[in-house]
Parts: structure tokens; sequence; C-alpha cells
């Protein structure tokens, strides 16, 4: 009964801890979820190596992909992981990791920076009638203090004010 008692403890504490749930509806735990987390990324830098290289959408996957997956890397306790990466639950980032999987396939398939050097874009100029279907984001109407700022400065009435490295020179004699 001694060595039980006190042998117990210590073998418990040479295991992982293992999660029972995630307390997200339909979200399984995922026993070996560090080492699924690093294939994926692995499969991730793989996969996004067939979109141009000096696109925006790659070097963002690629970054966030590297660092996810070197904390995956240097971390053994899937606690830890979800603490560096602050990105929710080794499950959700499971999750989120094959999703970006899918997406890199659509990206390839929609190919968003295949524009033809000679594509025009239709400018739509402030004056020109906005299609209904369009929300207009157009800035509220700055303060009349500013208007009258600017037409001092405009017409020669005011100084402008000093650049942040410009040295302020006073008229005033000593």
């Amino acid at each position: 009964m001694f060595l039980r008692r006190f042998a117990r403890p210590s073998s418990l504490m040479m295991m992982a801890k293992v999660k029972e749930t995630t307390g997200i509806v339909g979200l399984e735990v995922v026993p070996n979820a560090r080492e699924v987390l690093i294939g994926l990324y692995n499969k991730t830098l793989t996969e996004i190596q067939r979109v141009p290289e000096d696109e925006g959408y790659r070097k963002a996957v690629e970054s966030f992909t590297r660092h996810r997956l070197k904390v995956c890397e240097e971390e053994e306790d899937w606690e830890v992981i979800e603490k560096r990466l602050g990105c929710g639950q080794v499950e959700e980032l499971i999750e989120e990791a094959q999703d970006e999987l899918k997406l890199i396939d659509k990206m390839i398939e929609w190919d968003p920076w295949g524009v033809p050097d000679d594509y025009e874009c239709e400018v739509v100029e402030n004056d020109a009638p906005v299609p209904k279907h369009v929300p207009l984001h157009r800035p509220g109407p700055l303060p009349e203090e500013f208007y009258k700022t600017l037409d001092a400065i405009m017409a020669g009435k005011l100084d402008a004010p000093p650049k942040k490295d410009e040295p302020v020179i006073s008229s005033t004699s000593q």
C-alpha cells in the first residue's frame, strides 16, 4: 500500500495531460493534435509554393504558418501551444489549417494575381452615380474651423504650422 500511494502520483505526473473536451459543440478532442498540426503546417508550406512568390497572400500564409509550426515543434504540451499561439484551442487550429489548405486550392483556381497587364478597370468618379447595391462610405463633413484655417493659410494671412523637426523661430526682439 505504501508503494501504491506514493508511486502512483509520480507515474501519473509522467503521463501527458489529456484533454477531456473542447467545450465547443461538434468539435472533438484530437489526442495527437500537435502531430496533426505539424503535418498540416508542413503541407501548407508545400502547397503555398504554387502561389506566385511576390503575392501578399503567399507571404502572409508563409509567415504565420512558419511561426505556428515553430511553436508546435518547440513545445510538446498542447496547453503551452495554445497559450503561445493565442489563437484558440489546438482543435480549432487544426480546423483553420485544413481550411487554409482548401483556400490555397481555391486561390489557385481563381487566380486573382493573373490579371493581364492590358486589363482596364472602370474608374468611378465621385460625381458618377453609384449603383444602389454599393454602400456609400463617405466621411462626414469636416469642422468649419478646418475650412477657415485652410482659407487663411491659402490667402497667406496665417503662417503654416512648423513641421515636426523644423525649429520655431520667433520674431520677438530680445
